[in-house]
C-alpha cells in the first residue's frame, strides 16, 4: 500500500516569502572545480614532480643552490647509501631528516631504503602499479611518449612522501634523501632525470 502525500497551499505563501540561498557560498562551489586538468598541463607536473627527489626540513630553502658546494665526499652520509647528487641540496642522508628517524628505529635499519615498508610501498612493482591505475583514473590515459618507468618512478618519490610526511598536496614538496632517490631511480631507470625543483 502506497502511501501519498497531499500538500496544501496557503495563498499566503509567495515566492518573496522563501529566502533566496547562494548554493556558491554556502558549499564554496567554484566554477570548473571539479574538471580533470588539461593533459599538457599533467604531463608538465611530472616532470616537475619527478625532481620530487623530494624532502627537507620541512622549510623553504633558497631556489638557487650552486654547485660549487657540491660535496666532494660523503661526510654527509650517514646510512652508507648515499650517492653524490647533482646539487648540493640534494645531497642529504635519511639520517638528516627528524621525520624519517621513527621509521630507521621501529625495524633498526641503518638505511630507510632497507625498511621493509620501503620496499614494498617505494620498490614492489604490484603496489606502484595499483598506484598507476588511481593515477589514470584521475588524470586520463597516457600520451604516447610517456614512459611507464617515469610514471613509476614519480609514483614512487610521491609514496615515500605519503609514507614519512603524510601530506602531499600543490606546492608541497620535499626533498628526498639521496639513498631513496638513486634506490628508485635503480629500479625505474631513465636516460635522463631532472632532480629537485620548487614550486614556480
Amino acid at each position: 500500500m502506497a502511501t501519498r502525500i497531499v500538500y496544501e497551499s496557503n495563498e499566503s505563501d509567495t515566492d518573496e516569502s522563501i529566502p533566496e540561498i547562494d548554493i556558491n557560498l554556502k558549499l564554496n562551489v567554484q566554477p570548473y572545480q571539479y574538471e580533470p586538468v588539461k593533459r599538457q598541463e599533467l604531463s608538465q607536473n611530472i616532470r616537475d614532480d619527478e625532481s620530487d627527489s623530494e624532502s627537507s626540513h620541512d622549510s623553504n630553502e633558497p631556489a638557487d643552490v650552486s654547485n660549487e658546494d657540491l660535496p666532494s665526499d660523503m661526510h654527509w652520509c650517514s646510512c652508507e647509501t648515499c650517492v653524490i647528487m647533482p646539487t648540493a641540496r640534494e645531497c642529504k642522508c635519511c639520517h638528516f631528516y627528524a621525520a624519517i628517524d621513527p621509521r630507521l628505529k621501529e625495524t633498526e635499519v641503518n638505511c630507510i631504503t632497507k625498511h621493509e615498508g620501503f620496499i614494498a610501498n617505494c620498490l614492489n612493482r604490484w603496489v606502484l602499479e595499483t598506484s598507476f591505475y588511481e593515477y589514470l583514473q584521475e588524470n586520463g590515459p597516457l600520451e604516447e611518449n610517456e614512459l611507464v618507468h617515469n610514471i613509476y618512478r614519480h609514483l614512487a618519490y610521491r609514496r615515500f612522501v605519503r609514507w614519512i610526511w603524510h601530506c602531499l598536496g600543490k606546492n608541497n614538496r620535499k626533498i628526498l634523501p639521496s639513498c631513496v632517490v638513486n634506490k628508485i631511480r635503480t629500479a625505474f631507470p631513465s636516460q635522463q632525470y631532472c632532480g629537485f625543483k620548487y614550486p614556480s
